[in-house]
């Protein structure tokens, strides 16, 4: 009898969490059901991939090693300790039962203790790291639902052992050290209590167990839990082929009546997937430049606020409670009713992020690359600038010069674009245009910077040299030559970023080119992974992987010692988003006499030297500048000469050696100057 009643005291405790756990995924469904729809790219080899290594891999978990490992414990903890749980719940209707294993049983019963075990060490650590250690991304000051967190499975795992123990006591059997050495240790201790006790506390145990996994269930949706439930599905719904590219707008679709994301229900249905999905790690915010000199914008914080907000208004909008079903509070109408007016009222942009926030973001994918869950930060702060610039208007006025000198002039300091070609006087006879030679086996894009800026002129004079010397059929596009266009997206005015794209387009095919090499990164990662959508067939190429071509085939030779030290600064649209960390070093390597300083962050943690989004055209307002920051690191090392790849980059660290004061003794030099110095 005593046991019926245990039965339908649990299955009615059981319906109740399992009907309120379905109603918070459903609401949570139903909010992410609010946004747009999005094309979906099967591409489910690469998608599969990517749930296997990030996902059930914990790749990117491991970037910090100890929160991996132990996350690693947790995870798989979790799914084996599961299992475990069906029988555990069959104990207390039936007496000493077990899975009809056989004599496999007990390997089952020592998996099942080591898992418990372990999970409970991993939870003690992760407590440890947040309230001992007290790491700043994990906010440890704050977080009171981290804390009901460690608690639930603490005692869940506590619970298990704790049953499994008294169970053994009750059934009067001896100790299995071997197979359960953890409940065994416990029923060993308590075996004096006698047959009622240990049935008292069986059952007490079991129940503390059971309640907790509901609970527990219960809190997972509405907690930065979800992301068991969201991680998963997130990781498999990332947009597939180059990590940067960006979506493109359609004009031509005369039902859209405005441009980018104003409102949260404006975004794509997996982009709001990513909200529930964060795992409010602290990772992306730690690793930010923004961040981490001093400005208001958090990642992390950027998509908490979003998901708040989407939950919110979305329990307005579907008539849900926000963390609840109304129905488990009653009386709770009234206070419901007004959070839904306040969410409805609230601004996205504005009341919720502020304009602060996006302007502040360098597009450097720091966050991104980080993110364990795969959530794509850069994507959303971009359709929420695109929302401001082409549908109300509304930037910085710097960012308003720069995008008026792109369209009056195709350059960002609005000098004459006739000018453009003039950095190759007394060069005429080894740089030709596109209209002065026929034949040309490489398009040289030289791009902006390279075109106008006087230091970045040299860098380009250079890589011109390198070219004639190793023999490369190669012309540019002088004045022909416009705006690549990339700050002008990132920025978000993706109108003018078409209208550019499509006119170089447009100049590439009229002059049959088939083969780009550019010194500029932002142009390199444009034409590479978003012209082709719009057309572009032809195979691009940064000068560094192009440099290091030639030297492989022996044009170049680079014979003459240099003895430097290079402290290397990998550039964000090289490096983060096109993957290439290995070519740069393997030149700087092959030049003899050269000792390659890594910095503290380097290859994939290397940090933004400010100038990406669009950011080398608007002043830093706020905290330090990032600059500064990534010139400390490179000083760091104790280097001769700073060396880089990009042009923004280089002009962002000659900025830093001079407040630093210190360009006398470093030099800030490209690899393409290095490079030279050596033949």
């Amino acid at each position: 009898m005593v046991k019926l009643i245990n039965l339908l005291v649990f299955l009615a405790v059981a319906s109740y969490a399992f009907y309120l756990f379905f109603q918070l995924v459903y609401s949570r469904y139903l909010f992410i059901k609010m946004g747009k729809k999005a094309a979906f790219e099967p591409a489910f080899k690469e998608r599969i991939n990517s749930v296997l290594i990030n996902g059930f891999g914990q790749r990117k978990l491991f970037k910090d090693k100890k929160s991996g490992l132990f996350h690693f414990i947790l995870f798989y903890g979790f799914f084996i300790i599961q299992i475990g749980l069906i029988e555990l719940i069959i104990k207390g209707f039936i007496t000493g039962y077990e899975f009809p294993f056989g004599s496999a049983h007990k390997y089952f019963s020592l998996l099942q203790e080591w898992a418990t075990f372990l999970m409970l060490i991993a939870i003690l650590y992760a407590s440890y790291r947040r309230y001992g250690e007290k790491l700043t991304r994990l906010q440890w000051r704050r977080d009171g639902k981290a804390a009901f967190v460690y608690m639930a499975l603490t005692v869940l795992t506590l619970s298990i052992l704790l049953t499994l123990g008294f169970e053994t006591v009750m059934l009067n059997d001896e100790p299995n050290f071997k197979y359960a050495p953890f409940s065994g240790v416990i029923a060993a201790a308590l075996s004096g209590i006698g047959t009622t006790a240990s049935t008292v506390l069986f059952y007490l145990f079991w129940w503390v167990h059971m309640l907790t996994v509901m609970s527990f269930m219960v809190f997972v949706p509405q907690s930065k839990q979800a992301h068991e439930l969201f991680a998963l599905i997130n990781v498999f719904l990332k947009k597939t082929g180059p990590a940067g590219r960006l979506r493109k707008i359609d004009f031509e679709d005369e039902n859209v009546e405005e441009f980018g994301v104003g409102k949260i229900e404006d975004f794509r249905r997996d982009q709001l997937v990513d909200l529930y999905a964060c795992v409010e790690c602290g990772r992306c915010t730690n690793m930010c430049p923004a961040s981490g000199t001093g400005k208001i914008l958090s990642p992390m914080h950027l998509i908490i606020k979003m998901r708040d907000h989407l939950t919110e208004k979305g329990a307005a909008v579907t008539s849900r409670a926000p963390w609840m079903p109304s129905f488990a509070f009653p009386g709770n109408g009234v206070n419901q009713a007004a959070a839904g007016s306040e969410a409805l009222a609230d601004q996205l942009i504005g009341d919720v992020i502020t304009d602060q926030e996006l302007w502040a973001c360098t597009t450097c994918r720091n966050c991104e690359d980080q993110c364990p869950v795969m959530n794509e930060h850069v994507d959303k702060i971009i359709d929420m600038r695109r929302y401001l610039i082409m549908t109300k208007g509304e930037m910085p006025a710097d960012a308003s010069r720069y995008l008026q000198n792109i369209e009056r002039q195709n350059n960002p300091w609005g000098l004459n674009r006739k000018d453009r070609i003039k950095w190759r006087e007394g060069m005429e006879d080894i740089v030709k245009t596109v209209r002065e030679t026929d034949e040309f086996e490489v398009l040289y894009w030289v791009g902006s910077m390279g075109s106008y800026d006087a230091r970045s002129q040299k860098i380009t004079k250079s890589f011109a040299r390198l070219l004639n010397k190793a023999g490369v059929k190669f012309a540019i596009l002088g004045n022909e030559e416009k705006n690549s266009g990339d700050s002008v997206r990132r920025l978000g005015n993706e109108y003018l970023f078409q209208e550019l794209c499509v006119q170089n387009i447009e100049t590439f095919q009229s002059h049959g080119v088939k083969k780009i090499v550019t010194m500029d990164p932002h142009a390199f990662n444009t034409f590479k992974n978003e012209y082709p959508e719009f057309g572009l067939e032809a195979e691009i190429l940064h000068h560094t992987e192009y440099l290091l071509q030639l030297i492989k085939e022996g044009r170049l030779k680079p014979r003459k010692e240099v003895l430097e030290k290079v402290a290397y600064h990998d550039s964000c649209y090289i490096g983060r988003y096109n993957g290439m960390y290995d070519a740069p070093r393997h030149i700087l390597r092959m030049i003899p006499g050269i000792e390659i300083l890594e910095m503290e962050r380097n290859r994939e943690d290397a940090l933004c030297c400010g100038a990406g989004g669009g950011r080398m055209w608007m002043e830093e307002q706020e905290g330090t500048r990032i600059n500064i920051t990534r010139t400390e690191m490179a000083l760091a090392t104790n280097p001769t000469i700073i060396g880089s790849n990009c042009p923004y980059c280089l002009t962002m660290l000659t900025d830093g050696t001079k407040a630093k004061e210190v360009e006398s003794q470093v030099q800030t030099l490209d690899i393409v100057e290095i490079i030279e110095r050596s033949l």
